[in-house]
């Protein structure tokens, strides 16, 4: 599967600086928060750092690249950061808001029993459909032309970059086999990335410890 991942050539033209770190997990076994998650997700917010930081500045000035407003729709990683201690998910949605939260960088999670194809980075021509939660109930949206989005064969999976994730791919406390997005932009070194993924990484260990783990950087040559 992440062998596969590709980020299309008008998404780097706007940030030649994106690099994104692709892990695939296969064989969780996850479940509902437990005392383990909630003190990671109580780590991450006692060493969150303020909106103004750069990172989440640069994602800021990303997102008006492509004409969104990121006061209304928030980069993820701003929107957590506003939020600690992170809401309580599950296991593994815990995992990742925490290490998105601790290194300051957007996290995407999708349960690959439910993608379809390839996972890439593109700008949308407006007609791809979107399931989103609306009032209780699944409704089908659209992006708008140009927006940076994540896309499988079906349609996408998240809305400006990572700001919204689709309802379809959404991890879940069954979810078995699953494919993490984290990602990246200047000032953030390609260290810092690594140690990101590394501690995700031992967070899954933690969670399954017979999971099988891939990983593969993801970005221009």
């Amino acid at each position: 599967m992440i062998e596969a991942i590709w980020v299309d050539e008008a998404v780097t033209e706007l940030r030649p600086d994106f690099r994104v770190l692709a892990v695939g997990a296969y064989g969780l076994r996850g479940g509902p928060s437990d005392d383990r998650s909630r003190a990671w997700l109580a780590e991450a917010a006692e060493a969150a750092v303020p909106p103004s930081h750069e990172n989440i500045a640069a994602w800021q000035d990303a997102y008006r690249s492509f004409g969104a407003k990121p006061q209304r729709t928030r980069p993820s990683v701003d929107a957590l950061v506003r939020r600690v201690p992170p809401p309580e998910i599950n296991l593994v949605v815990d995992a990742y808001n925490a290490v998105s939260v601790r290194h300051v960088l957007p996290i995407g999670g999708e349960d690959l029993a439910h993608y379809e194809g390839t996972a890439r980075l593109v700008r949308a021509t407006g007609d791809e459909p979107f399931d989103a939660m609306d009032k209780g109930e699944i409704v089908v949206d659209h992006p708008e032309i140009g927006e940076v989005v994540w896309r499988d064969d079906r349609g996408v999976t998240c809305r400006r970059w990572n700001w919204r994730q689709c309802v379809r791919t959404r991890l879940t406390e069954t979810t078995t086999d699953a494919l993490f997005l984290l990602e990246r932009l200047a000032p953030m070194s390609m260290d810092e990335l690594s140690a990101a993924g590394d501690e995700l990484i031992a967070r899954l260990r933690e969670i399954t410890p017979g999971v099988r783990v891939e990983s593969r950087l993801v970005g221009p040559v």
